[in-house]
């Protein structure tokens, strides 16, 4: 009887373990490139989760909606080889902190700018994708002379007109994303809505991995992430304003373009000359949004030739 319990014992231990480890790696941020390392700061009152690793001048990779850190992971074992690498998680998702404000891209792009400070870095190279491209516009108009090159990556900048009001009028998830409940809405079910969501501007079919798709949606299942991201929308009143002040004096440093045929592309350089002196288009081709992940070998071609001429 005593053997029986003891075996008992001995696979329910098992279970347990089996049980715990399943759950523990559901739970963590999936593995950079072995020459990347998760690490974490604090700077401007919040926690800021990133991946760093590679060697040479600075270059800060800024995420956007829909995505994390790890949109960029198909880039990094090229782009390492020269640069050091910086991959955060903005504030409100994944392993960054879910503060109750400070969402304004004014904002958030101070905490992009302390945490280069931070890891003892200034002139930086910088690119910025969908809100990412807002984040990193932000930075450049606050701190133009710490930024050698900028790359923003299929978006628009809230605010600068036309085009701004046009895309907003179209763009039906912005009004959702900013409603106060939204992020309450949709958390729980994040994996059905971003399944749903992420085809609706992309091009590609399937354009993610699996591991993508997992990984996107469990950055965005870990508690209070849904509201922090949908934040990011909910300031877009505040960013127009803010942009129509930054767009007083243009941007000194190159900026790349980068648009997709199916999105961005038709509108973005023309766009973006209107806050900035110095532009070059790139039209990422057979892709929507996504472009990372649509057209992998463009972006990392096109990025490469911009930041390393």
């Amino acid at each position: 009887m005593k053997t029986i319990t003891t075996i008992r014992h001995f696979v329910l231990a098992l279970v347990f373990i089996a049980f715990a480890a399943s759950v523990s790696a559901a739970d963590l941020p999936a593995n950079p490139p072995a020459n990347f390392k998760h690490q974490y700061a604090m700077v401007n009152g919040v926690r800021i989760h990133y991946v760093i690793g590679g060697k040479g001048e600075p270059l800060l990779l800024v995420h956007g909606f829909g995505q994390n850190w790890y949109m960029w992971n198909r880039l990094l074992p090229e782009l390492s080889k020269h640069f050091t690498v910086i991959v955060p998680d903005m504030r409100g998702v994944g392993e960054s902190g879910k503060t109750a404000g400070g969402y304004d891209k004014k904002n958030m792009a101070v905490d992009m700018h302390e945490l280069v400070k931070k890891l003892g870095f200034q002139h930086i190279n910088l690119a910025g994708h969908d809100i990412g491209l807002m984040v990193a516009y932000a930075y450049a108009a606050q701190f133009p002379g710490d930024v050698k090159k900028l790359a923003l990556m299929d978006a628009l900048l809230p605010g600068i007109e036309p085009v701004w009001s046009q895309v907003k009028a179209q763009a039906w998830w912005f009004g959702f994303f900013a409603q106060p409940h939204a992020g309450e809405l949709v958390s729980g079910k994040v994996g059905l809505f971003f399944t749903d969501f992420w085809p609706v501007v992309g091009f590609q079919k399937n354009a993610f991995t699996k591991a993508e798709t997992a990984e996107f949606i469990r950055a965005y299942s870990v508690p209070g992430a849904t509201t922090g991201a949908f934040h990011w929308f909910g300031y877009f009143n505040q960013d127009a304003k803010d942009n129509v002040e930054f767009a007083k004096k243009k941007l000194p440093m190159p900026v790349l373009a980068m648009g997709s045929d199916h999105f961005a592309g038709a509108f973005l350089a023309a766009h973006t000359r209107l806050v900035a002196t110095d532009v070059r288009e790139s039209i990422i081709k057979d892709s929507g949004h996504w472009v990372v992940q649509e057209n992998t070998a463009q972006v990392q071609k096109d990025l490469l030739a911009f930041f390393l001429k």
